[in-house]
């Protein structure tokens, strides 16, 4: 049984994709950037310690799961906006061209307290949206709880344009890094996640074959 250390509707809507049986668990961890910490670091430590944190509230049959995902644009990590302007800010920023997402994940056995991590790193190419649809889509409220300023599959504002990369990694749980790591540990899927996703999304991936055998994309 698998155990979910956060609390993102968008995660917990992507790992029932796997019919796995899962409940949630949410402990307050620290996400401060330490001094000259690399985004690759950075998101496999908070994964890691989001895990960890939900320990108390697991059972020995429970592989508990902690991920986490962070935007990075040139060398500035972009977490979620504190208000309305840096949103705007944000937006702005990453406007007409690539940035690239990190996710993290964090799989936690707890009979034998095995851990595995794995990291997946998605190029995200913005389109060049106008001033006036940042305006409509920050004046929605959307932005403020989302890394970067953003949701991905936003149905009205869909700032995302020719990716090819990982659509659900940049949404908050790399699906096929997940089922090769739950794979390891004995953890398989009830059901054709790849496919599953990719109708859910409406995104035919490139990168989901090469993810499922192994290989380091991105």
């Amino acid at each position: 049984m698998l155990l979910l250390a956060s609390n993102s509707p968008r995660r917990r809507e992507l790992l029932s994709l796997g019919n796995w049986l899962f409940s949630v668990s949410v402990s307050k961890v620290d996400e401060s950037q330490q001094a000259g910490e690399a985004p690759a670091d950075y998101v496999l430590r908070l994964a890691e310690a989001k895990a960890r944190a939900a320990i108390p509230n697991a059972r020995p049959e429970h592989v508990i799961i902690g991920a986490d995902t962070t935007v990075v644009d040139g060398n500035h990590i972009l977490s979620k906006p504190k208000d309305v302007k840096e949103a705007t800010a944000m937006l702005k920023s990453l406007r007409g061209h690539a940035h690239r997402v990190y996710t993290a994940l964090a799989v936690l056995r707890m009979y034998d307290e095995q851990l595995i991590t794995d990291l997946c790193v998605t190029d995200v190419p913005m389109r060049n949206y106008s001033d006036e649809e940042i305006e409509a889509y920050v004046s929605s409220g959307d932005p403020l709880d989302k890394a970067g300023a953003y949701a991905i599959q936003h149905p009205e504002f869909h700032p995302v344009e020719n990716m090819k990369g990982c659509y659900a990694s940049v949404m908050g749980l790399p699906l096929c890094h997940l089922i090769r790591v739950l794979q390891r540990m004995g953890a398989y899927p009830n059901a054709d996640v790849p496919a599953a996703c990719q109708s859910l999304l409406r995104y035919q991936c490139p990168v989901s074959p090469a993810i499922l055998r192994g290989e380091r994309v991105g």
